[in-house]
Parts: C-alpha cells; sequence; structure tokens
C-alpha cells in the first residue's frame, strides 16, 4: 500500500479553507446549487465571528440537530476559529435522547435544521438557532468573517468534533477527535484516489465518521462534494450519475438498496473512479452484484469513531470474486501505513502470531485522546500503552491482511448503526409476559445485520412476536427495535448462568459469508 507516511504535525482543521487558490473552485453542490471555496471560507469566518459574538470560546460546544446541509460544514470549520466543538448528533434518536446528549454535551449553541425545529421549545434555557428562520441572520450580522486560523494558545491536540458512539449501557460517549487525528486521516485521500478533480458523493450521516471524515477528506483535497439529505435509491442513482459523480463512499445496506433498482447496472458508470464501503457486515453475494453493476474499483475500509474512521484498507485489486485471491475479499485489507495494528490476547496484551484470533488494537495519531468527561473509560479503552482496544476479535493472515470473525461486545452493526444488545434487552425485560430476553444480530441481505429478540415468557403468559414488536415501537429508536422474535422455552447459559449467545446465532450464521467493515 504505497502512499505518503508522515503526519503533519501542524496541521489545523482551519486549513482546509486557507488556500486562495482554492477559492474559485466548486466545494459543495447541494440540489444543483453550488458553492465555491472561498463562499464557503466566507461563512466558516462569519459563524466563527457569530459563535464569538455570543460569547462562545475555546472548549466550547456547538450541537448540531439536522441533516445533511452546508450549514454543519460551515459550523464545522467555523467554530476552530474560535477553538470551540462541533457537536453532531444522531438524529435517528428518539427526542429524550437527544435531549440528554444536548445535556451531556453542555451544549453552549444548538443549531437545529429546518425538519426539526419542532426540538426548539424543548431546548429552553439554551440559546437555539433554527437554519431556514434565523440562523442566516445570525451567521450574517458580524461585520466580517474570521479568518481561516486558530485562537493563540490552542494546539493540534485540542478536539474539534465530538461524535457520540453508542456505550454497553447508560448514554452514549462522546469521542473525541482533534486537529491530530484529521491530520492522519487526510493521507488517505490519495489511497481513495481523490483530488482536486474529484466529484465525491457525500449521503452518508455528517454526524457519523464515514461521513463527516469522508467529507472533510474530499475538501483538504480540493474536491467538489455533491451532499444529499436523503437516501432515496432512484434519486440518489440519479444524483450519482447526473452529477458525475468519481468518487463515493457508501455502507453495505445503501450499495444494496442501489444495486437493486431496475436498470441501475444500465446506467453510464464510466465517470467512477472508486466506491468505497464499510461500517457494516456485507455477504459476499452482495458484494459481487456492487463490482457487477457499478464496473468501478471497490474498496472497504475499516475503522471506528474511535480511530477516527477507516484504519485498513482493502484495495480494488483484490475485488476479484473469481480470481485466486477472492478469499481476501472476506478481510478488511490491510492496515495503512502511519497505523500500528496488532492482533493481541484480549486477557494478557500478548500479541499473537498469524492466524490466531484475538482483540484488534490500534496505535496512531488517529486514534482519539478519549471520551469526553469519561475518565475511566478513557482508560479502558486505551490502555497502559496507548492501544485503542476496539473490541473487534480476528486474526491478521501471514501477508497482513486483517480478518474479522466476530465482536467481542456482541454489538449488532446494522445498516452502519451501532446496536448494542443490552439497551434492546433492558427495554423488552420490562414487558410483564417476558421472563427472560437475548438480543442478537442475524444475517440480512439490505442492513448487513438485523436485529432479533429471543424471549422467554413468564409462567402462563403468551408472547405474540408482531404485539410485541409494535409495543417496542414509542419506547426505542427504529433502528433498534428487533425485526424478529423467537419465542423459547429457556435461553442457553454456562455454569456460571452467563447468556450464551454464540450458540443462539450459530444457526443464522452457519455457511454465510461475514465482512465486517
Amino acid at each position: 500500500m504505497p502512499g505518503q507516511t508522515s503526519v503533519a504535525t501542524d496541521f489545523r482543521l482551519t486549513d482546509i479553507l486557507a488556500d486562495p487558490g482554492r477559492a474559485h473552485l466548486p466545494a459543495v453542490t447541494v440540489d444543483g446549487a453550488e458553492t465555491t471555496y472561498g463562499e464557503l471560507d466566507r461563512r466558516a469566518g462569519l459563524a466563527g465571528a457569530a459563535l464569538r459574538d455570543l460569547g462562545l470560546g475555546v472548549g466550547d460546544r456547538v450541537v448540531w440537530i439536522g441533516k445533511n446541509r452546508p450549514e454543519f460544514l460551515e459550523l464545522l470549520l467555523g467554530a476552530p476559529r474560535i477553538g470551540a466543538v462541533s457537536v453532531p448528533l444522531n438524529t435517528r434518536l428518539t427526542e429524550s435522547d437527544l435531549h440528554a446528549l444536548v445535556a451531556d454535551a453542555d451544549a453552549g449553541l444548538v443549531v437545529l435544521g429546518p425538519e426539526f425545529a419542532g426540538l426548539r421549545a424543548d431546548l429552553g434555557g439554551r440559546r437555539v438557532l433554527v437554519v431556514g428562520e434565523d440562523y442566516a441572520d445570525w451567521r450574517d450580522a458580524p461585520d466580517a468573517p474570521l479568518p481561516p486560523s486558530v485562537p493563540e494558545g490552542t494546539t493540534v491536540d485540542d478536539p474539534v468534533l465530538q461524535l457520540y458512539t453508542s456505550g454497553t449501557t447508560g448514554l452514549p460517549k462522546g469521542v473525541l477527535l482533534a486537529h491530530r487525528q484529521f491530520s492522519a486521516l487526510l493521507l488517505a485521500a490519495e489511497h481513495w484516489s481523490i483530488d482536486t478533480t474529484s466529484t465525491a458523493l457525500v449521503a452518508m450521516p455528517l454526524f457519523h465518521i464515514g461521513g463527516v471524515g469522508y467529507a472533510l477528506v474530499c475538501l483538504a483535497a480540493g474536491s467538489r462534494l455533491v451532499l444529499v439529505a436523503d437516501i432515496v435509491p432512484d434519486a440518489l442513482l440519479d444524483t450519482m450519475s447526473g452529477e458525475r459523480v468519481t468518487n463515493a463512499f457508501l455502507v453495505p445496506a445503501v450499495l444494496q438498496m442501489l444495486v437493486a433498482v431496475p436498470g441501475a447496472a444500465d446506467r453510464d458508470w464510466s465517470a467512477l473512479r472508486s466506491v468505497a464501503y464499510g461500517a457494516s457486515p456485507i455477504t459476499a453475494g452482495a458484494l459481487r452484484k456492487v463490482v457487477e453493476t457499478f464496473r468501478a474499483p471497490l474498496f472497504q475500509v475499516y475503522g471506528a469513531t474511535e480511530t477516527t474512521g477507516a484504519i485498513t484498507q482493502l484495495d480494488p485489486g483484490d475485488h476479484d470474486p473469481d480470481g485466486p485471491r477472492a478469499h481476501l475479499m472476506r478481510s478488511a485489507g490491510r492496515a495503512y501505513p502511519w497505523v500500528e495494528l496488532t492482533v493481541v490476547d484480549p486477557a494478557t496484551g500478548e500479541q499473537l502470531e498469524a492466524g490466531r484470533v484475538g482483540e484488534v488494537r490500534i496505535r496512531s495519531d488517529q486514534v482519539t485522546s478519549g471520551y469526553w468527561r469519561r475518565p475511566e473509560e478513557t482508560a479502558t479503552a486505551l490502555g497502559d500503552d496507548g492501544r485503542l482496544r476496539t473490541g473487534d476479535a480476528g486474526y491478521l493472515d501471514a501477508d497482513g491482511f486483517l480478518f474479522l470473525t466476530d465482536r467481542i461486545k456482541d454489538m449488532i452493526v446494522t445498516g452502519a448503526e451501532n446496536v448494542y444488545p443490552i439497551e434492546v434487552e433492558n427495554v423488552l425485560s420490562e414487558h410483564p409476559d417476558i421472563a427472560d430476553v437475548a438480543v442478537i444480530g442475524v444475517p440480512d441481505e439490505r442492513w448487513g445485520e438485523a436485529v432479533k429478540a429471543v424471549v422467554v415468557p413468564r409462567d402462563g403468559a403468551t408472547i405474540d412476536p408482531d404485539a410485541l414488536l409494535d409495543w417496542m415501537r414509542p419506547l426505542i429508536a427504529g433502528y433498534k427495535r428487533p425485526r424478529s422474535v423467537d419465542v423459547v422455552e429457556a435461553l442457553p447459559r454456562n455454569p456460571s448462568g452467563k447468556i450464551l449467545k454464540r450458540e443462539l446465532r450459530a444457526p443464522y450464521w452457519a455457511g454465510v459469508g461475514r465482512t465486517i467493515g
């Protein structure tokens, strides 16, 4: 995997818009409307000045609740000019979860997309702006924009972005990502065939590292972003072909929606240079269909929010389903040159030789400094040696290809959303007719994995699976709700009483190839 390996030690996120030679180039396209790099820089500078005029400064949090819009990019690239931190929240969460995260972030300002204007009334006591109502007037009020620089005294290790990732219990954790982490990620542009001539599709949510990280890599390379707010398969295909998209990052669930559209393979995909995928499992059969449809170089990436996104890559040359290296399509590729990836015995920390399954651990400038106001969980995740404990189980082959075999923490990845079984189990355990419950992930052609509940009824009770799913509807976010329910007499347990989820999963995964991106 050739390419640049040294990480810039003085990079700031504001440098992305600091090149005056790019001012005339198109930066963002939304529904045919184009914004140049110069205009994006001006708006980001005005947003930074407006944040300053609110009294915000170094370390203050600016929360965004909205779909993919250029206004978020303005805030993301404007907030660092005063040392503030952008906090985009997952719009798929329930309102109560969103309120809890606004409080956890201790937001100095909340900016709502127009679709979420209704949340304003419930955010009493906090400063709130709504795009399409008062945001633009607020942004444009300062006399002059702030330049693309950072406050004196701040460092490359000061956070610029706080992304929430689900925890095994309780409230999601805020992952802190600083200038330094992004300076490393930006090296991926060369590996992704992205440059100033690229037109890059950004359809993944900007509250995910897969969306915002990809967008920043493309902007830093001088590409034109085509920003998409909603995934509608027919419309997305029209956008990709109509805008002559050259590069795209899409999760497997979306790729499978696209290739299922009649006539998708008959379109002109000659502009496509690369299609990246990752963030959730994909079956070998689905991957073959993607290759046949787009006829463009594919590469897989593997990473996490805590690693600022991609840390390994399976190159296009290793995506030949009928070639001698077809087995590599089950791997997550090899680590980037600036990433140190090891597989260790999770109990002892001992590094394991090729072929032995253990926990994947990462050391790189891309690794987070920790979790917002969670010192104990930060210490657990990073350990004494500073290596991130990913919680993923896998092994390296003799050539350094990473094969992921399972998730140590039982996490389910459905349509690129992380679901922790304990949260769903806690809701189900409140049902009066349920005596015992386990939640697992099972194969799903569209979503990679689907959430399944396995329940044991109380004595004398009868559980109707459809009625149970309806009961859960108002209690938990849609992507976390089970898609199916099995009613059983008892759950398998080991002698210490722990539920054997591997036994529950085994019948569903038997004979199914599983790739984890």
